[in-house]
């Protein structure tokens, strides 16, 4: 028995990563942004940023409504995520499923990049995709 335990959560990690999910559709012209910092500030640790949106509305996760989404701050991260499933959520990657537009985050001194990707209601990039241009900035 305790062999059969041990490999369920195994045995879920590899079916999740085979699975498709539907991604929802984004209007035409949708587009998310970052208000503030802008790109090349100095800046002082905590940052507050802020994300902006047009064409599309914020909602919290797991609100089915068409034409909204919520954010996903992608912090110092090299590439983009799997666009085809839910983002991860961790130190890099996080999640605004409350319908938040902005957060103030500690930051290390030196360059540092942030850049908002929507999620739908259940963390997904809407098809198509929409994401910010990364920014940089340097905490002082």
């Amino acid at each position: 028995m305790p062999i059969k335990t041990a490999l369920v959560p195994i045995l879920s990690a590899l079916l999740l990563s085979t699975l498709v999910f539907a991604r929802t559709p984004a209007p035409a012209g949708a587009r998310v942004y970052i208000i503030s910092p802008a790109d090349g500030d100095t800046v002082s640790s905590p940052v507050t940023v802020r994300f902006g949106l047009s064409g599309m509305g914020v909602a919290p996760a797991g609100t089915d409504k068409e034409k909204t989404g919520h954010h996903h701050l992608l912090i110092d991260v090299e590439g983009l995520p799997d666009l085809e499933k839910p983002l991860i959520s961790d130190e890099r990657h996080r999640h605004f499923g409350g319908g938040q537009t902005e957060v103030t985050v500690e930051l290390p001194p030196g360059k540092h990049t942030l850049q908002l990707i929507l999620g739908d209601k259940v963390h997904i990039p809407h098809d198509p995709p929409v994401i910010s241009d990364k920014i940089t900035i340097s905490v002082k």
